[in-house]
């Protein structure tokens, strides 16, 4: 069996070697993954530049068959594409990270954990994007037991879905979770700000990420905030179709006018 990971953390994160170790021992492990953090780029492609990927040794040692690494000047989207298309080729499971920080509601938008598996997802492999509420102090634990699991699964037949599958792990011991929750989206923004400073010559702008804005309708029992913050871990499984069927029919009405007044008909 051969697994593909990667992360959008970067190379070094410890969430990446932390989900290499919990499946190395289930299947040949390759991992290709960018060379520096990429956190917040989604599924940005790199279209109008080379991209270059450098062997590297792994930081683990030891599984199943040897571990194959690659560091790449690229983002998440990027590592999954050149491994997928050219480095690695077709794999049973794509898994993108354990990422330090949780990806909830809104966030799969813009996540690079979320755009690395979805690069997976689209060519039909089973994809995972596995997360941990905490930026510091992370555990990785039971994330990689998790992790693990799965890998066994697929390795001793297991049927699983080749679907995008966006996991949530509460930051705590496995003694302290509450259980497994199949859910939907919550909703989670953040309330961005910008400063801008000068260089000498030209002024330039950050953009800074505020704290986290849960929306109370949208945090009921059977979301993903939802079970996070109640100590479940939540498996929420994604897809592209992103029209808005509850509202088709006022836009419809409203453009069917607007058609009438282009065209004269």
């Amino acid at each position: 069996m051969k697994i593909l990971v990667t992360n959008d953390d970067g190379f070094h994160a410890p969430g990446l070697w932390a989900a290499v170790e919990a499946l190395k021992d289930v299947g040949q492990v390759f991992v290709v993954a960018p060379d520096r953090d990429q956190s917040g780029v989604g599924a940005s492609l790199s279209l109008r530049r080379p991209l270059r990927a450098y062997e590297m040794a792994p930081l683990v040692s030891g599984g199943q068959d040897k571990i194959v690494a690659y560091s790449v000047e690229g983002t998440p989207a990027d590592s999954s594409v050149l491994a997928l298309e050219s480095l690695v080729g077709p794999v049973d499971l794509v898994v993108s990270g354990i990422n330090q920080g949780s990806n909830l509601g809104e966030d799969v938008l813009i996540s690079g954990t979320v755009g690395a598996a979805f690069q997976g997802y689209v060519r039909g492999y089973p994809a995972v994007a596995i997360s941990v509420g905490a930026i510091t102090d992370t555990r990785f634990e039971v994330a990689s037991a998790f992790l693990h699991l799965l890998g066994i699964g697929l390795a001793q037949g297991s049927p699983v879905p080749a679907t995008l599958m966006n996991v949530n792990i509460p930051n705590e011991p496995i003694e302290a979770i509450e259980g497994v929750q199949v859910t939907r989206l919550g909703r989670r923004s953040y309330s961005e700000s910008v400063t801008s400073e000068q260089d000498g010559k030209h002024t330039y702008y950050k953009i800074n990420r505020g704290t986290a804005v849960y929306q109370q309708e949208e945090q009921a029992e059977g979301t993903d905030t939802w079970a996070l913050l109640h100590k479940n871990i939540s498996v929420t499984p994604l897809y592209t179709a992103l029209t808005d069927m509850e509202r088709m029919p006022a836009v419809e009405e409203i453009f069917q006018e607007y058609s009438h007044k282009l065209l004269g008909r």
